[in-house]
C-alpha cells in the first residue's frame, strides 16, 4: 500500500479522536501541584486536579497525573507520561442527574497535541451498590495498561439508577 492510499485512513483515526476528545470535554480544577524537575522554560510538576461527576452530584474524582515543562509543555504540545492516580471521594449529598450506564467514559482530557488521551471511567457495581471510577490513557496508534481505580460506595438508603 503506498504512502498516498493510506493517508485517508489516518485522516479519518485523527479525525474520530479529536471528535472523540470534543464529545466529552474534561472540566478540570487544577487543586495543587509539585515541581519534580527543574527547567529554565518551565520544570516538569506532578498536578492534582478535580473532577466533579457530571451526572453524580456529590462526587468529585482527584487525579494527579505528571504534566511535561520545558518549551513543548507550555505551548502545549509535549506528550505527557501515561502515569496517572486516582482517588474518587463523596463530597456532598448524593444526587442522580438521571439513570446511569453501567459504564461510560465520564472525562477524558488531551495529554498530548493529538495522539494520547486521559481516561476516566464511571463502572456501576449493582450487587455492592458502589460507584468505580477507572483512570487510564490511550494513543491513537496503542493505549497503555496503566491504569487507577477508586470506588465510592453510595449511603444507606440511596439506590444507583441504572439504565
Amino acid at each position: 500500500m503506498s504512502r498516498l492510499a493510506s493517508l485517508p485512513l489516518q485522516i479519518v483515526a485523527l479525525a474520530s479522536t479529536a471528535l472523540a476528545c470534543a464529545a466529552l470535554p474534561a472540566s478540570a480544577q487544577e487543586i495543587g501541584s509539585v515541581n519534580t524537575n527543574f527547567r529554565v522554560t518551565g520544570s516538569d510538576r506532578v498536578v492534582v486536579e478535580a473532577y466533579d461527576d457530571p451526572a453524580v452530584d456529590g462526587v468529585t474524582c482527584y487525579v494527579s497525573r505528571a504534566r511535561t515543562g520545558g518549551i513543548k509543555g507550555t505551548l502545549g504540545i509535549a506528550e505527557d507520561p501515561t502515569e496517572a492516580s486516582i482517588a474518587c471521594r463523596q463530597v456532598g449529598p448524593i444526587k442522580f442527574s438521571g439513570p446511569l450506564k453501567r459504564q461510560a467514559d465520564v472525562f477524558t482530557e488531551r495529554m498530548s497535541f493529538i495522539f494520547k488521551t486521559l481516561h476516566v471511567v464511571r463502572i456501576v457495581d449493582e450487587k455492592r451498590n458502589a460507584l468505580v471510577y477507572l483512570t487510564y490513557s490511550d494513543r491513537v496508534v496503542s493505549g497503555s495498561a496503566k491504569n487507577s481505580v477508586s470506588a465510592v460506595p453510595m449511603p444507606s438508603g440511596t439506590a444507583i439508577p441504572v439504565r
